[in-house]
């Protein structure tokens, strides 16, 4: 029986690259989204063209009510959760610190932190040997920002993802000895529709003379990435945070 991975925001960006790399590993792979039906359902229509298994899994990250109701249905439809991906995020447009509201601030620690904690306690309930479980993996999906700060950009989102980085070393430690490994990625700058979503469609390619490698990154590479974190070749890697940036 395949492992069953859970990618949340798997929709679209590093998120679908992540799903469709799961399914050629051999994961059934639960797509979770939380609005755009239609470009979750073509990521699960590519992965059984593929001969995979897939199921879509709608619910905001955000909303413990529909967070329990995915994971109830992933268990129906693939038995036991064998990793988790925490990629579901936003950002907003780019603003100062002194122009943030506090319903920005609010919908940005909720989805990028309290979601991301969220599935994560309802991953460790299913996989840790505490519960009965036979262990498995867990990457989150952080930012290069959370070391850089994106000042005049987006120091919410970067907050929140140095928030993730605490996570993952906290949770990491906490399940080291349940079969659980914990690990994150920090994508630097790369092509995805999240930088349109924050007002900047072109951030990419501006921003790509100032990384060392003089390029932005795709979705794929950081894809690549979280597969080998999820994979038994990182057996003995946990409490990583492992930068997918160019050397930005």
């Amino acid at each position: 029986m395949p492992k069953t991975v859970l990618i949340t925001g798997g929709s679209r960006g590093i998120g679908a690259a992540t799903a469709l790399l799961a399914a050629q590993q051999g994961y059934a792979v639960a797509v979770n989204y939380a609005s755009n039906s239609l470009a979750a359902d073509e990521v699960v229509r590519q992965i059984r063209a593929g001969g995979g298994q897939a199921i879509t899994v709608q619910g905001d990250v955000a909303n413990e009510a529909q967070v329990l109701a995915m994971f109830e249905k992933i268990d129906a439809k693939f038995g036991p959760l064998g990793a988790l991906v925490n990629n579901a995020g936003v950002v907003d447009r780019t603003t100062r610190v002194d122009g943030i509201t506090l319903a920005r601030l609010q919908r940005m620690f909720e989805v990028n932190v309290f979601g991301s904690f969220l599935c994560a306690r309802e991953a460790v309930k299913r996989m840790s040997t505490r519960y009965g479980g036979a262990g498995g993996a867990i990457v989150n999906v952080s930012s290069a920002a959370s070391r850089l700060g994106s000042p005049g950009q987006y120091v919410d989102y970067a907050s929140a993802k140095g928030a993730i980085d605490t996570f993952t070393l906290g949770l990491a430690k906490e399940v080291a000895a349940e079969g659980i490994r914990v690990n994150a990625v920090r994508p630097g700058i790369i092509e995805t529709e999240i930088h349109a979503s924050g007002g900047l469609p072109n951030r990419a390619r501006d921003v790509a003379p100032q990384v060392p490698m003089q390029r932005a990154g795709s979705a794929q590479e950081v894809a690549e990435s979280i597969a080998w974190l999820l994979s038994e070749k990182a057996g003995y890697t946990t409490g990583a945070l492992l930068d997918v940036a160019g050397g930005r």
